[in-house]
């Protein structure tokens, strides 16, 4: 059994991850459920989920048979890699640097190329929308499988919380989707993506040094402390980034 100061990120790390895509997937299906018909949106998103649990049922269990140490080191590294790149473009976001994702907007995109697309019905479904909606859930669900893969894949006994915390998140965005059935566009996406992004970092660097062999002080209580030292860092580098953006701005208007 995983001590909690293990188990808790995990389940943290994946649930935060999965609902961040499955609110970007939800709003296709939802233009979809609103344009060509829910029967279509549902089957497209059904049959990508059931590709993603096969996945994560064929591969999860074959991982805990690798080499611990190589296993380690490798998902750390990818671990770490990925975690910055969401952290990164999290930081530029709050700065100001790039724009942020506007649900909204994608909705309304959606909705406009599936209205001018041609309907195929059979079965009492249409072909377009279904496959519509199964490559927007299979996407941004192969990112949660992944995180979910490659958190677990340190031990064994992590596979079960890290399915758990993205199985609830998806439940959550479901069950937000169907009662509002419009884009969840109140989401702070940004600030999700932003913890997101440390979590899975933080995993990264506990897997790369543990795959090193490095004995990490306190065992798992490393896992929060290296979360908490890259929030601090990230805050400090966003505060910077918006003092310089301020700068620059008003040299140009002085």
């Amino acid at each position: 059994m995983e001590g909690l100061t293990q188990v808790v990120p995990t389940v943290a790390a994946s649930f935060l991850a999965a609902l961040v895509e499955c609110v970007e997937a939800m709003t296709i299906v939802l233009a979809v459920g609103t344009v060509r018909g829910w029967r279509s949106a549902f089957a497209g998103a059904g049959g990508a989920l059931l590709v993603l649990a096969g996945v994560t049922l064929l591969f999860g269990p074959a991982l805990a048979r690798l080499p611990v140490r190589g296993m380690q080191l490798l998902v750390g590294l990818l671990l770490l890699l990925f975690g910055m790149r969401w952290l990164a473009k999290a930081m530029l976001r709050a700065i100001g640097a790039i724009a942020l994702r506007d649900e909204a907007a994608v909705f309304r995109t959606e909705a406009a190329n599936l209205h001018m697309g041609a309907i195929s019905d059979r079965w009492g479904v249409d072909a377009v929308a279904t496959a519509t909606a199964f490559k927007a859930v299979l996407l941004e669900g192969t990112e949660v499988v992944f995180i979910v893969l490659a958190i677990a894949a340190g031990r064994a006994g992590l596979l079960g919380p890290a399915v758990a915390g993205a199985a609830a998140a998806a439940a959550l965005v479901l069950l937000l989707g169907l009662a509002v059935h419009r884009p969840l566009a109140r989401v702070p996406e940004n600030t999700l993506k932003f913890a997101v992004g440390i979590l899975i970092a933080a995993f990264g660097i506990y897997w790369t040094g543990e795959g090193l062999g490095i004995a990490w002080p306190g065992h798992d209580a490393a896992i929060p402390a290296l979360a908490l030292l890259l929030l601090l860092s990230a805050l400090v580098g966003v505060r910077a980034g918006r003092r310089r953006r301020a700068a620059i701005a008003g040299g140009e208007f002085a």
